[in-house]
């Protein structure tokens, strides 16, 4: 097989002099990963919404444990695709790991509340956040984050291009981070590396399924009572604007084929869990080979860094759209969520005007950031790190204390 994983792509941003002799031996790739697993950013994700707050409900997911399951789906459908004899599962699981790092408090309704505050120096972006905690933030290689290697950076790079450069408004870099950006894509094509492609569907699957699972178990949804017209109002509001009621008629004879699809609502039973565990397991067992099946067909592997790309049937696509979209309509927008979203929001902005005013409140390492600071954009861009690496409740905490 050819390396894809050459010289280049083990390169990191600052060289680093060779490990003790008695070090384990270990990959740069497995390096990597092992960075990612004991960065502080990682644990943080524990407190950290992923549907509803961490501290909501002992069954739901939070941030770390939804990173925990992508990092599951990335590697097995890396190693399905070109097998256990490469580096790809090491560095698709890496990038499932960190694709999160950068979200804030609040999920993506502090993300959006960062980006409100951050209009006019750039804007706020989970993605390109995450790029400047590992790149910078992380406290491992100065000026370099934790250094990682070329290659695991660009597969954590799901959006590699700058704000108002795609349609959309989704980014992966801030200007600040354009210098390490330009090394990480340095003859890099104009699109996205398999390995990203395997973690942003891995997201995918696991944000569509287990949202839906952690609504059941939370007894917000009911599978077996679904209203198909409110569902689709969601779909063509979030997911899939020409959706029609065909499609979601279509996709929910799809989906209720599967064979442990339930037949009954959800009782808290041992039995009920069982059910819904196997369903779980059955819709990432079905989304996965259905995207193998797809790639394989469409070229001849292997399919890494830029040859090849990961196939998504229209199929698999629109029903991971509907759980979505299930998701949304029966847990993230219903009024109390809403309601939340207010309170949230303001705690954020008041902590934004409070560090402005008294920047020395921040954590030392970003206090000294903004001491160090160029201009007046540059120390707004410092406080806007430390409100994004707060956990939910350090947020609630600190505007209770600090606004006293």
């Amino acid at each position: 097989m050819v390396d894809f994983y050459d010289d280049a792509a083990r390169e990191r941003w600052v060289a680093e002099p060779p490990k003790r002799v008695n070090a384990p031996e270990r990959t740069p790739f497995e390096r990597d990963r092992a960075r990612v697993v004991h960065a502080a950013s990682t644990r943080r994700l524990a407190a950290k919404t992923q549907v509803v707050g961490p501290q909501a409900d002992d069954f739901v997911r939070n941030r770390l444990t939804h990173s925990l399951e992508v990092a599951q789906v990335a590697r097995d459908l890396s190693r399905a695709l070109n097998g256990p004899r490469t580096d790809q599962p090491d560095i698709a699981e890496t990038a499932a790991l960190a694709h999160d790092l950068g979200h804030p408090p609040f999920g993506h309704n502090g993300e959006e509340a960062l980006n409100e505050m951050a209009a006019d120096i750039g804007g706020f972006e989970g993605n390109a956040q995450t790029l400047r905690i590992l790149t910078r933030l992380e406290a491992k290689t100065p000026g370099a984050g934790l250094n990682l290697t070329r290659a695991t950076l660009d597969a954590c790079a799901k959006y590699p291009w700058g704000l108002g450069e795609r349609p959309g408004s989704k980014f992966g870099v801030y200007d600040a981070d354009r210098d390490v950006f330009a090394w990480m894509r340095s003859d890099a094509p104009e699109r996205t590396c398999v390995e990203a492609q395997i973690m942003d569907f891995a997201d995918d699957v696991a944000y569509s399924v287990h949202d839906v699972e952690d609504g059941i178990a939370a007894g917000w949804i009911d599978l077996t009572s679904l209203d198909e017209d409110a569902v689709l109002a969601d779909l063509r509001a979030w997911y899939l604007p020409e959706a029609d009621t065909e499609l979601v008629t279509v996709t929910f004879e799809r989906l209720r084929a599967v064979g442990t699809w339930p037949t009954a609502a959800y009782t808290g039973s041992r039995d009920s869990l069982g059910v819904l565990k196997n369903l779980t397991s059955d819709l990432i067992g079905r989304f996965c080979a259905a995207v193998q099946e797809a790639t394989f067909a469409a070229t001849e592997g292997p399919y890494a860094r830029y040859r090849g790309s990961v196939v998504v049937p229209d199929a698999t696509a629109e029903e991971i759209a509907v759980l979505k979209a299930i998701a949304g309509h029966y847990v993230m927008r219903t009024p109390e969520r809403l309601a939340a979203h207010d309170r949230e929001r303001d705690v954020l902005h008041s902590l934004n005007d409070t560090l402005l005013a008294r920047p020395e409140a921040m954590e030392r390492q970003f206090f000294d950031d903004w001491q160090g600071a160029a201009n007046d954009a540059d120390r707004r861009r410092v406080v806007i790190d430390q409100l994004a690496s707060l956990t939910d409740p350090a947020a609630a905490a600190w505007h209770g204390r600090l606004s006293r």
